[in-house]
């Protein structure tokens, strides 16, 4: 599903670890993992064609049109932007040849499913942390891409949106859909995760989430 072969990336000149040979299969549930500025993001970015690598070549087993969505850090997004959680949410529609009826069923299942009925008509400014953050999951619920790439989805999340969160990433793999999830949390990953990558400035390293945690400080597992 995705294969890295001597992949750098970074700033110009300023390439973050060694070259990256990474393979990826479909159907596999993936972490990136590591300290803060070490390029999980900017590598996540680089997997969803958002931004070039350095060197080197990534190829992506995907369909050209639909074939991927990525689930980007809320920080990123334009609050005063005007317009609903409802239209915010249906732009996971973007592609689909449906019609207005079974995309209006397919809209009201899905927001009822990440708890976030009777907020339809609510401005994105006026929604907290944890409802933009199931809104823009609730979007990702209406692709249908095999390949999703997760920046930090649980992020702003309470302890009952996380649970539906990984309740849901659980649902997605067993429809045999790729994923890889940059996640802080390692405590999380450790659960729920099988495989990581993990970042570092002398190289990068795969393989079993736990072992690879097990190897990590203390005080990033809390």
């Amino acid at each position: 599903m995705i294969r890295c072969q001597a992949l750098r990336w970074g700033a110009p000149g300023q390439p973050l670890t060694p070259p990256l040979d990474l393979h990826l299969s479909a159907g596999s549930l993936s972490a990136i993992i590591g300290a803060n500025g070490c390029g999980k993001s900017s590598l996540l970015k680089v997997l969803a064609g958002l931004q070039k690598p350095l060197s080197g070549s990534l190829s992506l087993a995907t369909p050209q049109r639909g074939g991927l969505a990525f689930l980007p850090q809320q920080q990123h997004l334009d609050r005063q932007f005007p317009i609903s959680l409802e239209e915010l949410v249906a732009a996971g529609f973007w592609g689909k040849r449906e019609s207005a009826a079974i995309r209006r069923a397919k809209l009201l299942a899905v927001l009822e499913d990440w708890h976030l009925d009777g907020l339809q008509k609510r401005p994105l400014m006026a929604l907290s942390g944890g409802e933009l953050q199931r809104a823009l999951l609730a979007r990702l619920s209406l692709t249908e891409a095999p390949l999703l790439l997760l920046d930090e989805p649980h992020a702003a999340l309470d302890d009952a949106g996380q649970a539906l969160f990984w309740q849901h990433l659980h649902n997605w793999h067993a429809q045999g859909r790729t994923l890889v999830v940059v996640c802080h949390d390692l405590a999380a990953v450790r659960q729920h995760i099988p495989q990581s990558l993990l970042i570092k400035s002398s190289g990068c390293l795969f393989g079993p989430s736990r072992e690879l945690i097990a190897q990590q400080p203390q005080t990033q597992v809390a």
